[in-house]
């Protein structure tokens, strides 16, 4: 035994040293059979783009005179920015498009004002929701009878959107309601419907209340029988897949974006001007947009070019002074077009406030050197929101309301933060912690928001110079 077991040691030893090589020649084929998978956002990163499907709407994609824009872009935009890619913008003519695009992978996410349903969560993933919406019954004012509620649906002319998320709304009713009927085009956007509706081509629509509140800027005589309960959550939607990286690095974004308050200046943006809609000032405009506007276009013209700033803004911004009435006068002692006053006037070497064109001069220079007044920091659009409240209300008071909010924790450069305190300054126990005393703070708030909506209605006349008219030959005016 003992003179065997040097034997059978040796034979172990050269069986391992065999294993041992066997197992070190194979490890470069296993490291060649080896194949890495990188999950959805690393391939985003590793490309360089984020692709998203959309389409082309007033609360989603659109190109103007000023560039590209809408809400749904512009959120897209800032996450592309947040992943440190570009993107990439796929346009569809059809809403029920978007989903079938999205379950063949052709696109990363949708960004198209879509509501969570339980339909579409079966088949699709979503983000955690940005903006809650209201499905509204929108019908033309003068034309036949309000619809009241659901049952009053019956027997109406209703078209809608197919693919989108009233057809489930409509579907649940049905089941209440079975003789409710409405028929579903593939052809029109929620957007062109109601246009279709206010050309009283149509009855009703269903339409979510985000796209109501700006289309009814432009059409005045549309108006919201009801909205079908419950509201509605809109999120991104996005392919239904075990890997959620791109799910939730979304998710991390928006998150950053709300707690920052960037999500809100963003919806503020879109939908500030049409928060306070008013019919018979928005149809008032529309009329003079096309009979007395272009007795002034050029002077607006001109002095936006001299002093850097958009036409149609000093024409909004005029109108809410004066309603473009060159011999307008305050009881304060303001006058002209652009509402100066006398010291203002004498400033900027005005000598006549009642010369239009001397007056749309003067009130750009004083809106230019607000704006360069205050700090080079603020970016626009929040700069010009600022401004335009200083020339209103005084550009001291308007410190004070800075210096309120920065003390309060929010931002002083943010108009949607400044505003909440500009009306604090008309009480005493606010107003006399500050520089320059008691002021109408609530007034400057009102006033931006109504140039905001001016300046909307302005820009997208000018972007179709036809449509005004057309309008107009089509509006009832009310008696004023």
């Amino acid at each position: 035994m003992s003179k065997s077991n040097p034997q059978k040691r040796r034979l172990r030893r050269i069986q391992i040293i065999g294993i041992l090589v066997a197992v070190l020649l194979s490890i470069p084929v296993l490291i060649l059979e080896f194949t890495w998978e990188a999950n959805h956002l690393e391939r985003i990163q590793s490309a360089g783009k984020l692709s998203i499907i959309t389409f082309n709407g007033p609360t989603t994609y659109y190109k103007d005179s000023q560039g590209t824009g809408g809400f749904e872009f512009e959120l897209a935009r800032a996450f592309a920015n947040h992943l440190g890619v570009e993107l990439e913008v796929k346009l569809t003519d059809q809403f029920d498009k978007i989903m079938p695009e999205l379950k063949a992978a052709r696109i990363d996410m949708a960004a198209a004002g879509l509501t969570i349903t339980e339909d579409r969560k079966k088949q699709f993933s979503f983000s955690t929701p940005y903006q809650t919406i209201k499905q509204q019954v929108v019908f033309r004012g003068g034309g036949k009878k309000r619809p009241h509620n659901a049952a009053s649906l019956i027997g109406r002319n209703i078209m809608i959107t197919s693919g989108s998320s009233h057809v489930e709304r409509l579907e649940k009713l049905k089941k209440r309601y079975p003789e409710l009927r409405w028929q579903e085009t593939a052809d029109e956007t929620p957007e062109n419907l109601l246009i279709r509706v206010w050309e009283k081509k149509l009855d009703l629509t269903i339409a979510d209340s985000n796209i109501v509140a700006v289309v009814r800027q432009f059409y005045p005589d549309l108006n919201i029988a009801f909205s079908l309960p419950p509201d509605d959550k809109l999120a991104w939607m996005f392919t239904l897949s075990s890997d959620r990286s791109l799910i939730d690095a979304a998710n991390t974004f928006l998150k950053e974006m709300k707690s920052s308050g960037k999500l809100d200046r963003i919806l503020d943006h879109y939908y500030g001007p049409s928060s306070k809609f008013n019919y018979v000032n928005t149809k008032k405009f529309l009329e003079r947009i096309n009979n007395l506007l272009p007795e002034y276009e050029d002077m607006f013209r001109r002095a936006g070019e001299e002093a850097g700033i958009d036409w149609r803004l000093l024409a909004a911004q005029a109108y809410q002074e004066s309603h473009w009435n060159a011999d307008a006068v305050s009881p304060t002692g303001v006058r002209g077009i652009m509402m100066l006053t006398n010291a203002t006037a004498k400033r900027l070497k005005i000598s006549d406030r009642r010369n239009p064109e001397e007056s749309i001069k003067g009130g750009s220079q004083y809106l230019r050197l607000l704006l360069d007044s205050l700090p080079t920091r603020i970016p626009d659009p929040d700069r010009l929101w600022l401004a335009l409240a200083a020339y209103n209300i005084g550009i001291g008071h308007l410190e004070d309301a800075r210096i309120l909010t920065q003390k309060a924790g929010d931002d002083p450069d943010s108009w949607i933060d400044v505003r909440k305190y500009l009306p604090l300054l008309a009480r005493p126990e606010w107003h006399k912690k500050t520089r320059y005393g008691y002021a109408r703070g609530y007034e400057p708030v009102a006033y931006v928001n109504r140039i905001r909506g001016f300046y909307a209605i302005l820009s997208w006349s000018d972007a179709q110079r036809e449509k005004p008219v057309q309008i107009l030959n089509n509006i009832d005016l009310p008696a004023l």
